[in-house]
C-alpha cells in the first residue's frame, strides 16, 4: 500500500500533491482543473510584423541609425573624471583678488534681490534665505574656529563645496577652510557703493582707492554669522532643503 501511494502522488504534478494536503480530493481537483491547469495566460501583443520585405528593411535602417546615433552620444563627464582633469581647479595665474571682484559685486545684488525688505529686518525669514543662497563670490570673515590660525581670515568665496569653503584673499593668496568647527561673518552693504568723486577726473588711483575704502566704511551693512556646521550641504542641495530654525549648542 505504501509503495502504491507513493507511486501515485509521484505520478501527480507537484501542485496537485500540495493542494491535497490543505483540501479534500474534490476541491482539490476542482482548484487544479480551474486555477492551474485551464488557468488563461494573458500575453501583450508585439507590434505587428512586417507586410513585406521592403518593410522590413526600413525598419532595421531605421534601427541600426537609432543605435548608431546613441553609441555616437558624448556621455557627459563623471565627478571623479572631472577632478583628474583639473576642470574644478583654479590655474595660479587666476588666483587673484582683483578678478573675482566683478563676482562678489554680483554676489551682493544676488543677496539683496534675495533678502528683499528682510535685509532691513533680519529675523528667521532672512536667515533661512541667507542659508539656502549660493555663496559663490560672497565675501566670508572666519570669527570663530576649531584652529586659532584661521580666525580672521577673510577672502572672496570661489568654491562652495560640501565641508569646505575655497577663497581668496587679498593677498592673491587661495585658501581651503573646513566648514565644521567653524562660523563665518557675512557681511551685505544696505545698498550699491555710489560715490561721485571715484568718476573725477586729475585723481590719482590711490586717491579713489581711499575714496572707495572710506565710502564702504561708512556705509551701513547687515552682518550675518554662519555655521558652517550646520552649512555641510552643496550649494545645489541647500537650494531645496528648507532649514529649520533651532537653539544651537555650539558657542
Amino acid at each position: 500500500m505504501e509503495s502504491t501511494s507513493q507511486t501515485s502522488s509521484k505520478s501527480q504534478p507537484i501542485a496537485a500533491v500540495l493542494l491535497s494536503r490543505a483540501h479534500d480530493p474534490e476541491e482539490t481537483k476542482r482548484i487544479l482543473t480551474e486555477k492551474i491547469q485551464q488557468r488563461p495566460l494573458f500575453l501583450t501583443p508585439s507590434s505587428p510584423p512586417p507586410s513585406d520585405a521592403r518593410a522590413a528593411r526600413r525598419r532595421e535602417r531605421e534601427k541600426k541609425r537609432l543605435s548608431r546615433k546613441k553609441a555616437l552620444k558624448p556621455k557627459p563627464l563623471s565627478a571623479n573624471e572631472r577632478r583628474k582633469l583639473g576642470l574644478y581647479d583654479v590655474p595660479r595665474s587666476g588666483q587673484k583678488y582683483v578678478l573675482f571682484e566683478p563676482l562678489h559685486q554680483l554676489w551682493l545684488g544676488y543677496i539683496r534681490e534675495i533678502l528683499g525688505n528682510e535685509i532691513h529686518t533680519g529675523g528667521e525669514g532672512a536667515a533661512s534665505k541667507l542659508t539656502s543662497a549660493d555663496f559663490h563670490g560672497a565675501e566670508v570673515e572666519v570669527v570663530r574656529s576649531g584652529c586659532v590660525s584661521r580666525v580672521g581670515l577673510k577672502g572672496i568665496v570661489i568654491k562652495d563645496s560640501r565641508f569646505t569653503f575655497e577663497v581668496v584673499t587679498k593677498k592673491n593668496q587661495r585658501k581651503l577652510v573646513p566648514k565644521e568647527g567653524t562660523v563665518f561673518r557675512v557681511e551685505v552693504p544696505l545698498a550699491t557703493v555710489t560715490a561721485t568723486a571715484m568718476g573725477e577726473e586729475g585723481r590719482s588711483d590711490d586717491n579713489k582707492q581711499q575714496q572707495q575704502q572710506q565710502t564702504e566704511a561708512e556705509q551701513p551693512k547687515m552682518i550675518f554669522e554662519v555655521h558652517g556646521e550646520q552649512f555641510q550641504f552643496r550649494s545645489a542641495d541647500r537650494a531645496n532643503k528648507k532649514f529649520r530654525s533651532h537653539f544651537s549648542n555650539i558657542l
